[in-house]
């Protein structure tokens, strides 16, 4: 039986890593003729504690390695560089890396790379090794990306609002798409090239797993199978989560325990959790105008307040004065949450998120209902698909610009998209299940790197 190893190139930030990592899981264990999937980490300088984070996830599997790449220099960035130059600078080490695993073994290897990491491409094609695209993010962006080398043939300019550019007709959406909710980078000059090299890149990958199911994102699934030009295809493969606390790289803590005691003791579906990722900072007019909102309201609550995003600051410290004692024990004010433990418990009836990818998958498996709340990056167009595309969650805000001065944010009880949400949650567990959509895609992806005898 003929083995093959997969290298896995990842972005070094932790919702990138905690995918791939469970991502490969997945794919060992689902075949032995995957002897090993190697897993390269650059040291980039937004991501310091990235590899330490990955040796901790794949020390107990052995099948599962990870390589800490050399860490190169990095200059500050200046006028002529794009997001992805510190990524770039990478290039020549993990080149000779793979050189090196590949001569140093007679079994076949697969190359698979991060969407941010398509440069890399070329790697695979000097080495002769299959190459595929692994999408962290959903469907939907990878409509988008795909839609940016389209619309630039026409119009090859970055996004301008005042052009008259409001509304943009891109395939994989039933709507059109605003053009104030699609990511702020395509209207910057620079960026906007680097999106759509990223977009036109993607066409020469073999293939391209996508951290998404089908019945998720009806519409976007059925445009990729039907597939057409020379576009790779297309496997969505999610939800690619850590939902068993498989990532967890410390005990809990005495916080966590008080905090799991207090759901416990709370009304089925009674709890509010707010929580904005790792990057997701507010002001403390915000942070006041929040708290304002959920006095009104009245919501028991969980709410993880990041004053700087090293998430080391008092998350007491902006709250107006008497706070604590107006919201005692109905409330709780942290500087982290377990997001994924709250999103299981069955107290928890809604979730006021930031619309990180991953979050939001965490959401419907567990079949709570979203308030949207998207701060930065595709957070936007993952609000608009899924408030206006899909029904599944309700709208506090879908601006970009994370005022929150001038108005108080509305959380809104929706029953219809209550139930909805209780129906994606039992979908995205069939998708996994024996037969289930996503389970057939990871086959169907393992069959064409591997061969039909799975």
């Amino acid at each position: 039986m003929k083995k093959s190893e997969l290298i896995f190139i990842p972005l070094p930030q932790t919702g990138h890593l905690t995918s791939t990592f469970m991502l490969a899981k997945r794919l060992i264990n689902l075949d032995r003729r995957i002897s090993t999937i190697t897993i390269l980490c650059m040291k980039l300088p937004f991501a310091p504690n990235a590899d330490a984070y990955l040796a901790s996830l794949t020390a107990s599997e052995p099948r599962i390695r990870h390589i800490s790449l050399p860490e190169v220099q990095h200059t500050p960035t200046d006028e002529t560089d794009d997001f992805l130059d510190s990524v770039d600078k990478n290039i020549p080490s993990i080149k000779k890396t793979i050189k090196d695993l590949v001569s140093s073994s007679s079994e076949s290897h697969v190359l698979v790379l991060d969407f941010f990491c398509v440069r890399m491409i070329d790697i695979a094609c000097s080495e002769n090794i299959p190459c595929y695209i692994f999408m962290t993010a959903n469907l939907a962006y990878l409509g988008f990306l795909k839609y940016l080398p389209e619309r630039h043939r026409l119009t090859p300019s970055e996004f301008d609002l005042s052009s008259g550019e409001r509304e943009l007709s891109i395939p994989v959406f039933l709507n059109k798409v605003p053009a104030s909710v699609i990511p702020r980078g395509v209207f910057n000059k620079l960026y906007y090239k680097t999106f759509v090299n990223i977009g036109q890149r993607l066409h020469e990958a073999r293939g391209i797993l996508v951290n998404s199911f089908s019945d998720a994102e009806p519409h976007a699934a059925e445009h990729f199978s039907r597939g057409g030009g020379n576009y790779p295809r297309v496997y969505p493969i999610g939800p690619v989560l850590d939902l068993t606390g498989l990532t967890k790289t410390e005990p809990p803590s005495a916080q966590y325990e008080e905090m799991m005691k207090w759901l416990d003791e709370q009304p089925d579906s009674s709890v509010l959790l707010l929580c904005f990722g790792s990057m997701g900072v507010f002001s403390a007019s915000q942070i006041k105008q929040i708290a304002h909102a959920l006095e009104l309201v009245g919501v028991r609550f969980i709410w993880a307040i990041r004053t700087n995003t090293a998430g080391d600051g008092d998350p007491h410290e902006p709250l107006p004065e008497g706070f604590a004692d107006r919201t005692m024990g109905r409330g709780i004010v942290c500087s982290w949450a377990p997001q994924v433990d709250i999103l299981a418990h069955k107290a928890t009836g809604g979730f006021v998120s930031h619309c990180g990818w991953n979050s939001i998958q965490e959401s419907l498996w567990y079949g709570v209902p979203i308030a949207t709340w998207p701060m930065y990056a595709e957070q936007q167009l993952n609000a608009f698909e899924m408030v206006k595309e899909l029904g599944l969650a309700v709208e506090i805000r879908l601006d970009y610009v994370a005022d929150g001065d001038n108005a108080t944010p509305e959380i809104v009880s929706a029953g219809e998209i209550a139930t909805a949400v209780k129906e994606m949650s039992a979908m995205a567990r069939k998708a996994l299940g024996d037969g289930g959509s996503s389970m057939v895609a990871t086959i169907d992806f393992i069959r064409d790197v591997l061969g039909d005898q799975f």
